[in-house]
């Protein structure tokens, strides 16, 4: 049910938040929290920034943060105010994220001094960003990311241009699910076997027009790797770090969720199409021209990726760049140097860390903002869907196989950015 904020402060109140009640200094911290939890960032940045209001406004807050709930109590000396809130559904979007954590960052220069009816008001215009991007060109945005994706995973002109189509197809329909508020396991699975529907349509009519031959099929996988929940996975990895496991774990359930669902019914339409995940044949063109397509391709996986979460292009860009260095150099780890690809994920999760964090300095963009985008193309949906694949024919062998390097490399990222973290920022090395 719908909040009513506004009923907590007197529009014709001159009294300043600092002066105010409890229960109005409540409503704000609590609403502050809300709207960060369904920007899709994590629990440890929900509740440092509730934590930063409360000292500001001389209350002591204790916060229980999950998926899609808060419950915190606020304490003056005097009174105690108890509040759970929860979010309808849960989302990514990093523009209103941006915004929120300036307001946080400028509230005790600004907001301090205001009123709580204008504090609210304000925070009603934050809550009015919503998606930048019309479900048209999140459907471009999804297909220029995969597209990339494919080139990466070893895949040709053929399988890209298929890929770039389909996966386009099935964003696109996804985004109107979402914008109509079909539940979850329906927007997976119907934008999933559209995509690869369209992927096994256009091969078709590619065999019969222009004599492709079929081994190009392999390329179907890449086309609904849009569906990854890259900043679930990441961010319940950051909380359990911070020993944040009621938010951890319900972010990893989420992501599994996402991820099963997507591959159980990416296993049937491959049934149903007869469709196999071959192995990519391989490309021929040398090694120098080989590293600039991956720096181009993964500029542009990354670039797409980012506006899914509904980055400004300057974000999106900015990250984008940030992943073209860190992915690159963990596939150059891997072909140049022999390295296991975990390791290699951990290097290139733990440089795109360390880059978010130097750019943040200069322009101010959400760590998260940055760093999940340009990572999330280095997470395995390939070896993921594999071994679903193959659990489902009952190749128990190759199945283990595909499914135990795919969590090596899950696990690998978010060590990278945790570390980037401890690194480079002090409040998050310590527990206090």
């Amino acid at each position: 049910m719908e909040i009513p904020w506004h009923d907590y402060a007197s529009a014709d109140s001159n009294v300043l938040i600092c002066k105010a009640g409890l229960i109005e200094k409540a409503s704000v911290i609590g609403r502050v929290g809300l709207i960060m939890l369904s920007c899709g960032t994590g629990a440890w940045r929900v509740r440092t920034s509730m934590n930063r209001l409360s000292k500001e406004l001389g209350v002591t807050c204790t916060v229980d943060v999950g998926l899609m709930s808060i419950e915190f109590n606020c304490f003056d000396g005097h009174d105690c105010v108890s509040q759970s809130l929860c979010i309808a559904n849960t989302g990514v979007n990093t523009s209103k994220l941006y915004r929120m954590e300036q307001f946080v960052d400028n509230f005790p220069n600004e907001e301090a001094h205001l009123t709580g009816e204008e504090i609210h008001q304000r925070l009603d215009e934050i809550e009015k960003i919503h998606t930048l991007y019309s479900p048209l060109r999140l459907g471009l945005a999804s297909a220029l990311a995969c597209c990339a994706f494919t080139f990466l995973l070893g895949g040709g002109p053929v399988e890209m241009m298929l890929a770039f189509v389909a996966a386009g197809i099935g964003n696109l329909i996804r985004t109107k699910l979402i914008k109509h508020h079909f539940t979850l396991y329906m927007n997976i699975a119907v934008s999933v076997s559209a995509a690869c529907l369209v992927y096994a349509l256009l091969l078709k009519a590619a065999e019969l027009a222009f004599h492709i031959p079929a081994f190009h099929e392999a390329g179907y996988i890449c086309s609904m790797l849009f569906i990854i929940p890259g900043f679930p996975f990441i961010t319940s990895g950051i909380d359990l770090s911070k020993l944040d496991l009621r938010s951890g774990l319900e972010r990893l359930t989420y992501s599994i969720i996402i991820v099963l669902v997507a591959t159980m019914f990416a296993w049937i339409m491959a049934l149903l199409l007869k469709l196999h995940p071959q192995d990519f044949v391989a490309l021929d063109i040398t090694p120098g021209l080989h590293l600039v397509f991956r720096l181009i391709a993964s500029f542009c996986g990354v670039f797409g990726f980012s506006i899914m979460f509904n980055s400004s292009i300057h974000m999106a860009a900015t990250a984008a760049a940030i992943g073209a260095i860190a992915n690159t150099l963990r596939l150059e780890l891997v072909d140049l140097a022999g390295i296991p690809a975990a390791a290699a994920a951990f290097a290139g999760a733990l440089t795109a860390g360390l880059l978010a964090s130097f750019i943040k300095s200069t322009n101010g963009y959400p760590r998260i903002s940055l760093t999940v985008p340009s990572i999330v193309i280095m997470v395995p949906g390939l070896y993921l869907y594999r071994a679903i694949y193959n659990f489902g024919i009952m190749s128990l062998s190759d199945a283990v196989s595909w499914f135990a390097a795919a969590i090596m490399i899950i696990i690998a990222l978010p060590l990278g950015l945790i570390f980037a973290r401890i690194l480079t920022d002090k409040t998050f090395r310590y527990c206090t």
